[in-house]
């Protein structure tokens, strides 16, 4: 009976001295998820509150950022709850559904900075017409594309997958990814094939339409004026730094996943880490600090505190 029991747990063994340093652990990660919180949060507000930042390419960096919210409340809330726990187990259908709002999240946001290229492609290339193209309807079909797809496609082998028999219950991480097939008694073949055409739907094509985009504004961009040039630049390097980081940091995730039997465990949890902490945390510094009226905005909001 206890067998049976434990074997709808997964014990999380990627930890390193975290009966030692729990206490550590939980104050670092706290304060970057209050962080993480603080700095999306206020921007998002920002953006709902003024009028003037009703436009889509705006609305498309609150949606970002709000995908950045829920990725990490994904993960911290119980990363933070291990550290001061005495066992780091979660079960096994918890791991899955982690695991699904993890990928389902990571293809939501590329899927997002797809419709920021997309916005910004028309509102450089086509200027005229971009009143007529980018309307409301377009903008909340684009949202809605961008978190419903991700979320069909990787529902399917979640669905498949909590089925399967379990040979091991240890998970070498902090957190349910794609490591969790590894438990499995036997590896489906149809699953492995699905997983790659998900893989090239919600981050390799995409990520193609974003270059194929961004290459367009650049010709265009060049054979224009220098006040043209310095406006897309304003508009366009924040999204590309993001997709570039982004990419970097998903990148590591399949590294991390693929060759985590060759990694030291120390090495192994830094870079898991290093995973859920950047982006979530640089997204609203970029935004913030690149764009010219939220950065206004974010200055107006201090500068009456201290008046205040």
């Amino acid at each position: 009976m206890d067998d049976e029991l434990n074997a709808t747990f997964i014990t999380f063994g990627g930890h390193v001295e975290v009966h030692r340093y729990r206490f550590l652990y939980f104050v670092i990660m706290f304060i970057v998820y209050i962080l993480i919180l603080c700095s999306n949060l206020t921007i998002i507000c920002l953006i709902w509150i003024h009028r003037n930042l009703h436009e889509p390419m705006y609305i498309f960096i609150a949606a970002l950022l709000l995908n950045s919210v829920l990725y990490s409340t994904t993960i911290y809330p119980k990363l933070l709850i291990d550290f001061l726990s005495d066992k780091q187990i979660i079960s096994y259908s918890a791991c899955v559904f982690q695991c699904f709002l993890y990928y389902t999240l990571n293809g939501s946001e590329v899927l997002l900075l797809a419709a920021m290229a997309y916005d910004r492609y028309v509102s450089i290339c086509k200027p005229l017409q971009y009143a007529t193209i980018m309307r409301k309807t377009t903008v909340n079909i684009l949202l809605i594309f961008a978190w419903l797809l991700p979320a069909c496609q990787i529902a399917v082998p979640v669905a498949v997958g909590i089925n399967i028999k379990l040979c091991n219950f240890t998970l070498k991480g902090i957190f349910c990814n794609n490591s969790i097939y590894k438990l499995h008694c036997a590896t489906s073949k149809a699953l492995s094939v699905y997983g790659v055409i998900v893989l090239l739907n919600v981050t390799f094509f995409p990520a193609l339409f974003i270059l194929f985009t961004y290459t367009r504004i650049f010709i265009i961009t060049y054979q224009s004026c220098r006040e043209v040039r310095i406006k897309a630049a304003e508009t366009c390097f924040p999204h590309l730094l993001v997709l570039v980081i982004f990419s970097c940091l998903f990148t590591y995730d399949v590294i991390i996943v693929k060759l985590e039997s060759d990694f030291p465990k120390t090495a192994h949890f830094v870079m898991t880490l290093q995973v859920v902490l950047y982006h979530p945390l640089l997204n609203p510094v970029i935004y913030g600090l690149k764009m010219k009226e939220i950065s206004k905005q974010i200055k107006r909001l201090f500068c009456q505190d201290k008046l205040n």
